[in-house]
């Protein structure tokens, strides 16, 4: 891919200047944008630390990635679309008791069209999530094909279903097929799961420009350097309405339709989408792609922002030809673009009351979080702890005011290599920042940036007397479970 200014690619430096201000002022946790047309990039900006190498976890982007290896998977003559998918996991069809679920297609699996609702695979912590899915016993059921329900657990068996056809894991397969011919990176690889499958709905890990690249080959028609790698008709299908996802009847950027685990989206748009806003959004008609990621988990109308943004500022504003250049307006955007850093708490550096509570130990009654005890400790210089003890001991997470310190979330524990299974010893690293919001109320930012991203707000309102109120609430997959609810606390005297 070349780098080349806004103003060659059709649009003015201005508007993408606008687009990315529209993401900073709604407080958008973004690490990265690219966007490209054809075989140039117009604009590509990190968001400090995030960088250009950075492994992100992609979510439900994975799922997008797994079609791709189904559509190898058929031209290789290795399954049929319209097989049940019971053909292929025998033994553990056996464990299923509804008929919808053993006749459901493989066809119907990539359209969301299954036969049952997901189960919470979280929750239950199964040591094999394809025995699990068709274990599903719950009433619900329904013609596999005639609802679009989301299922996450339906495009896990499917990458497990590439996987046994290959005896390959799927990444691997389509290293072999795909990855090395466009230059995906060495590094691009996929968490696992109970069981020894891939995390295929959502454990994919690769850089943004490996996203860009497998964007631009499906925006190629399955075509890179004049070869046809994956047929036409597999990618057209899979990037085309298959069946409506719009139970509502709404307008939304996300209620245009379903391929194979592909979103349709406005201006006859495709799209990859994957949980806190991992984007890669596909133009046709304008030769145009997005990749967008960030952790926006907790903010419902992030994806909405991010596509009208785009939409608005980007591919209406796109000219059919070059525009001539301007110095000024870029530097302008270059100037705004060199200043981003991660998001971090927003409010005041300092307040009054930060004397009355510096370095006092305020103790818990029972709470959710089983926090016994905590101390907020302010350096004087910006920076500070937040210090607490709960049921694995004392804690501390270090954070400054109004930016971010990044260091090591203080839970241990949690997954690592291998979703739902708890890691002794290990701990996510994060980046952690805090603000007054109110002159007796102080915000506490925490961002789980590692192979996991997760986010932790802390509220912390004093009432001047000696008793506080304590706020944790969490967005995450699957921890900071040990961080959510409400506690009342009192100065030790």
């Amino acid at each position: 891919m070349n780098h080349v200014s806004p103003e060659k690619a059709g649009i003015s430096s201005e508007q993408v200047l606008k687009f990315v201000q529209s993401l900073e002022n709604r407080n958008l946790s973004t690490h990265n944008v690219i966007l490209a047309r054809g075989e140039d990039v117009f604009f590509e900006h990190y968001w400090p630390p995030f960088d250009k190498s950075f492994g992100h976890r992609m979510y439900s982007v994975s799922k997008s990635i797994v079609s791709i290896a189904v559509g190898f998977c058929e031209q290789d003559g290795l399954l049929c679309l319209d097989d049940k998918i019971s053909k292929y996991f025998p033994e553990e069809a056996k464990r299923a008791t509804d008929e919808n679920l053993k006749n459901q297609t493989v066809r119907h699996m990539l359209m969301m069209a299954t036969a049952k609702p997901a189960q919470n695979w979280f929750a239950a912590a199964p040591d094999d999530r394809v025995r699990f899915y068709f274990e599903n016993d719950g009433v619900q059921s329904r013609p596999s094909g005639t609802i679009y329900n989301y299922d996450s657990s339906g495009s896990f068996v499917l990458a497990a279903l590439v996987e046994r056809l290959t005896k390959l894991p799927f990444m691997e397969y389509l290293r072999e097929k795909l990855f090395d011919k466009i230059g995906v990176s060495k590094e691009a690889f996929c968490l696992k799961c109970p069981g020894g499958h891939s995390w295929g709905d959502s454990g994919v890990i690769c850089t943004p420009r490996d996203l860009l690249k497998i964007a631009r080959f499906l925006l190629n028609g399955g075509t890179w350097n004049g070869e046809q790698i994956l047929n036409e008709r597999y990618v057209t299908e899979a990037t085309a309405k298959q069946i409506d996802n719009n139970p509502w009847g709404l307008n939304d950027f996300d209620t245009q339709g379903y391929g194979f685990q592909f979103w349709r989206t406005w201006r006859n748009s495709f799209f990859f989408n994957g949980m806190g806003c991992q984007f890669a959004v596909c133009v046709p008609d304008l030769d145009l792609i997005l990749v967008y990621n960030g952790d926006n988990q907790g903010k419902n109308l992030a994806k909405n922002v991010i596509f009208e943004a785009f939409f608005t500022h980007i591919a209406d504003s796109m000219q059919g030809v070059p525009l001539a250049e301007n110095a000024a307006s870029q530097e302008r955007l270059d100037a705004y673009c060199a200043g981003l850093t991660l998001a971090a708490a927003k409010g005041s550096k300092h307040s009054d009351f930060e004397r009355e509570v510096n370095g006092v130990t305020f103790a818990v009654r029972d709470n959710p979080m089983g926090i016994t005890k905590f101390k907020l400790e302010f350096d004087g210089n910006g920076g500070g702890q937040f210090g607490f003890t709960n049921a694995q001991g004392d804690k501390a997470i270090a954070f400054r005011m109004c930016e971010n310190a990044f260091g090591a979330f203080p839970q241990e524990g949690y997954a690592d290599e291998v979703g739902t299974v708890k890691t002794k010893g290990h701990f996510y690293r994060c980046a952690a920042s805090a603000a007054w919001i109110e002159p007796k109320k102080l915000f506490l930012k925490v961002q789980i940036i590692d192979k996991y991203f997760g986010n932790l707000g802390i509220t912390i309102g004093f009432d001047g007397s000696g008793k506080a109120g304590l706020y944790c609430a969490k967005s995450a997959e699957d921890f900071l479970n040990e961080y959510e609810g409400f506690a009342e606390a009192e100065k030790i005297i």
